[in-house]
Parts: structure tokens; C-alpha cells; sequence
């Protein structure tokens, strides 16, 4: 197995185990051009759930220091919102890993 598939696979699957800390890392310090571009396209891919979470310390802020007894309507919607991010996030990645390792 190439040493190239390995790493750009390991950059997809690191979400699980480093975060965006290992795609950054392999972007770096590698010098293959086709590894860079799959540590890029993971490490953009890790960030993308960071994104909603302001909307979600704001909805938490806004729902319980405006309506301290209705429903926190606005911050259940950011969870769920935040929750199906997530779970595309991980599917993709996983996806592009087992992709880049079995072909190429």
C-alpha cells in the first residue's frame, strides 16, 4: 500500500481520532501534491461543524435569558441542526477515506 493513500485516507478518517489537528499537520509536512490536496479538502471538511456553533452558545443565551419558562424552540433546532452537520460530516469523510485508499 502507497504511503500517499495511507496518509490522505488518515486525513479523512482522523475526525475521529485528532480532529483537524492531523490533516494540518500532513498539509504541512508533506510535500506530495495529491496527499496536500486531501489533507486540505479534510481539514475544510473538519471545520465545517465549528461553523454552527456560535448559533448554538447564542441560542442558548437568547432562549433561556429572554424566555426563562416557554420552550427553548430556537436552541432544540440548533442541536438537531448542529447533530445532522455532524453526522454528514463523519459519513463524508468516511466515504472519501474508504474512496482514496481503494482507488487512485
Amino acid at each position: 500500500m502507497e504511503t500517499r493513500k495511507v496518509l490522505s485516507s488518515l486525513c479523512y478518517f482522523s475526525i475521529f481520532f485528532a480532529g483537524f489537528i492531523f490533516p494540518l499537520i500532513v498539509y504541512f509536512a508533506t510535500g506530495d501534491e495529491v496527499t496536500k490536496r486531501h489533507a486540505k479538502k479534510s481539514l475544510l471538511s473538519h471545520l465545517i461543524p465549528l461553523i454552527p456553533t456560535p448559533l448554538i452558545v447564542f441560542a442558548v443565551y437568547f432562549d433561556f435569558a429572554n424566555m426563562p419558562d416557554s420552550v427553548p424552540a430556537f436552541t432544540i433546532i440548533s442541536i438537531v441542526v448542529l447533530i445532522l452537520i455532524w453526522i454528514i460530516v463523519v459519513i463524508w469523510n468516511i466515504i472519501k477515506g474508504v474512496k482514496v485508499l481503494v482507488s487512485e
